[in-house]
């Protein structure tokens, strides 16, 4: 089980880190680091904290843009702003990305490899239709799926409460795969992307009571040989049976 976070809300630390580390399990916040230091989200110092408290600290890009939309030249800059400011912190440079609004293609996956990250959590899409509620997704198949596209498994909030839905998408973990978990926030400033510390509290003590091995995407490079890619990355998402919907098919030709 892979759990994330992602934008950098304050609650990272101050809600659920501790309920987090009680169960002795790991996780991934990818931070936007152009919203570090502002109201409602983590300083520096917060960030800091975290990567000493031995959770992984991703990139999530600068500034949270639609990276479809800018040039090669913007995409790397949004891709090494954010290393160079973990740097100027004290913060371990990032190994692993998560595409903001879950927008990718072969030209940002090369600008990542080239950056020297090794892993991208890239959401539900395009198997699944991504609502702002959250919602389920798909396992993650390293035996044959891109390291670059790593799907999740399902977005959790309290617009998507579902416990059935919560473990059906925990049962997911197994023959190999990986369950890759998006959690929005708990509280977040935006209340239609936030997750109740009730909610939270209880899917950990599931997580915990179901004896889940739960970390950090990092942590899979232990397990899986992030070197051997597909040749045609986008070929395992288009397989027969493999979509439910076509909602973002667009950017997989380019």
């Amino acid at each position: 089980m892979i759990l994330t976070f992602v934008d950098g809300n304050v609650s990272d630390l101050t809600t659920t880190a501790p309920i987090r580390k009680k169960h002795g399990f790991g996780a991934t916040f990818y931070i936007t680091s152009g919203w570090i230091d502002r109201r409602g989200w983590l300083t520096w110092e917060q960030v800091k904290e975290l990567d000493k408290l031995g959770f992984e600290i991703g990139s999530h890009s600068i500034s949270h843009t639609n990276l479809l939309h800018i040039s090669a030249t913007q995409v790397k800059a949004q891709i090494e702003g954010v290393d160079k400011a973990c740097k100027a912190h004290g913060i371990p440079k990032p190994t692993t990305f998560a595409y903001p609004g879950e927008y990718h293609d072969r030209r940002i996956v090369k600008a990542l490899s080239e950056a020297g990250y090794v892993a991208a959590r890239c959401g539900v899409t395009p198997e699944c239709p991504f609502h702002d509620r959250g919602g389920p997704g798909l396992a993650y198949n390293p035996r044959v799926e891109d390291p670059f596209l790593i799907s999740d498994a399902h977005v959790r909030s309290n617009l998507s409460p579902s416990d059935e839905e919560f473990q059906e998408a925990a049962g997911k973990a197994k023959n190999g795969s990986v369950c890759v978990l998006i959690y929005y926030d708990g509280p977040d400033i935006h209340s239609h992307c936030s997750t109740s510390i009730e909610l939270f509290t209880k899917d950990m003590q599931y997580l915990k009571e179901d004896r889940c091995t739960v970390t950090a995407l990092r942590i899979l490079a232990k397990h899986v040989d992030f070197s051997k890619r597909p040749k045609g990355i986008y070929a395992p998402l288009v397989a027969p049976g493999r979509h439910r919907e076509y909602p973002r098919m667009q950017y997989l030709g380019r």
